[in-house]
């Protein structure tokens, strides 16, 4: 104990992803893993929507900015999504059930990391368009989406992104994040 998991040091936000077919049971303990985050009295607000089949692959396709077109080689791909009222309500208004999807976000790539694949969130999509293709409730608030599959060539990458596959691994200081007893960041930090 004491040292930092592999999975978290190791994980990154790859890209270039296998077509492979992910097994069900690679999927069932991926997804059970992010059922597990802690949840604001374990309200568990979180709602993941498995686009595993061709036809619902495209519907999540069709939503993403071009940037990411990257993802349309995994072959699961997840919409995470959420209602304010599934969460805790705070007395400041915030959505809390947004920050409990984050927890179950982050569980699920651990485990999918773990389990030998890459998983990547992006927030560059349309998500009335993902709603409009699944027929999504207008009250919902698609949080991400979340690209998962085995690792892959890099020979469809474009050069920044095949640049960012190898690149260090790039944080901010951590005095620059992180205060003790008293705040210290600026509006600007």
């Amino acid at each position: 104990m004491g040292h930092l998991l592999d999975e978290i040091g190791q994980r990154r936000a790859f890209r270039a992803f296998n077509e492979k077919k992910v097994p069900e049971e690679v999927i069932g303990r991926i997804m059970t893993a992010a059922t597990y985050a802690p949840s604001c009295f374990n309200n568990q607000s979180w709602r993941f929507l498995m686009a595993t089949e061709r036809e619902a692959l495209d519907k999540v396709r069709d939503a993403l900015s071009i940037g990411n077109y990257w993802m349309k080689k995994a072959p699961v791909l997840v919409v995470v999504a959420t209602k304010p009222e599934f969460g805790c309500q705070m007395s400041d208004h915030r959505e809390y059930a947004i920050f409990d999807c984050g927890l179950a976000v982050e569980n699920l790539m651990l485990q999918a990391f773990s389990e030998g694949l890459f998983a990547h969130a992006v927030a560059g999509y349309d998500p009335l368009k993902v709603k409009q293709a699944f027929g999504i409730p207008d009250e919902f608030i698609i949080i991400t989406l979340v690209a998962i599959g085995y690792p892959g060539d890099e020979g469809h990458l474009n050069e920044k992104h095949k640049e960012l596959e190898h690149s260090p691994r790039n944080r901010k200081p951590e005095s620059e994040v992180i205060a003790y007893n008293r705040w210290h960041f600026t509006i600007d930090q």
